[in-house]
């Protein structure tokens, strides 16, 4: 005879039933307040598509160095016929399909924008057609079958390092000779911070060594073992990079948005 799934404490009192006395709902809010302002802040950019460059050859500061906002780098020139199509939208899948895919963000906006779960031990909402989490549940199948897709999008975010740190090296060209400013700075750590978010990543910590049974009998071993060791000691605060590495690209964007518009100045160093 078949027994009837168990109902726990949390599921049987409703959204919100729980017996915890800490407070749960503080990641979640926290989250949801933190990633739901940078995709607010990120798609009005995106949207303006003004201000994201400056320097030799743009009209803008022409005694400056380079500098692009990492939303539009590479820098895409579409023909005057396009010109109503923001290149940054052209560009922010990528980066952007990395982070929606990956697996901390996952289960930050899956609490935080979904409820599901919104916390350990803490009632859900009612699913479609007044399901309750059981045998109807996939995981991560249909509709979240794309988040399969996450080790690719680490290819495609290893490219990105690469060419914002071609941008870094433009930042330092100035009509003079060689210069370093604070938007030299901001770019840098950006690109740093960006490297260490990806790097940290569970996909690419399989990549390089994960996958292998013993270093010793791999091709490079010596060399995989030590980034594997690296990227797994990165790996111990993937949430941290995560988290600055998002506020950092913002920052540097908005940064490049204020000097291109006339607003503040960018300070020469050296």
């Amino acid at each position: 005879m078949a027994l009837a799934p168990t109902i726990g404490p949390a599921a049987a009192g409703g959204f919100g039933a729980t017996e915890r006395r800490d407070g749960w709902w503080v990641g979640p809010l926290a989250t949801g307040l933190g990633l739901g302002g940078f995709v607010i802040y990120a798609t009005f950019r995106a949207c303006y598509n003004a201000d994201y460059r400056l320097g030799v050859g743009t009209g803008v500061l022409e005694d400056h160095a380079y500098l692009l906002s990492p939303f539009y780098s590479p820098l895409i020139v579409l023909p005057a016929a396009l010109a109503w199509i923001s290149p940054a939208f052209l560009i922010l899948w990528a980066p952007g399909g990395f982070r929606v895919t990956c697996y901390y963000y996952r289960k930050a906006y899956y609490r935080a924008f979904f409820l599901d779960p919104v916390g350990c031990a803490v009632g859900e909402p009612s699913r479609f057609c007044g399901l309750q989490r059981g045998r109807e549940y996939r995981g991560e199948t249909k509709l979240l079958l794309f988040q399969n897709l996450h080790r690719y999008f680490l290819y495609l975010a290893l490219v990105f390092l690469v060419i914002l740190a071609i941008d870094v090296v433009h930042s330092c060209r100035w009509p003079d000779g060689f210069g370093v400013s604070v938007g030299t700075l901001v770019l840098a750590l950006n690109t740093t911070l960006l490297t260490l978010y990806t790097v940290s990543c569970h996909s690419f910590r399989h990549l390089i060594g994960g996958r292998l049974d013993a270093f010793s009998r791999a091709p490079l071993g010596k060399l995989r073992y030590r980034l594997w060791t690296l990227a797994s000691a990165a790996n111990e605060h993937h949430t941290l990079w995560a988290w600055v590495s998002l506020f950092g690209v913002g920052f540097a964007d908005f940064y490049v948005w204020m000097v291109a518009s006339g607003t503040i100045a960018d300070i020469r160093l050296a």
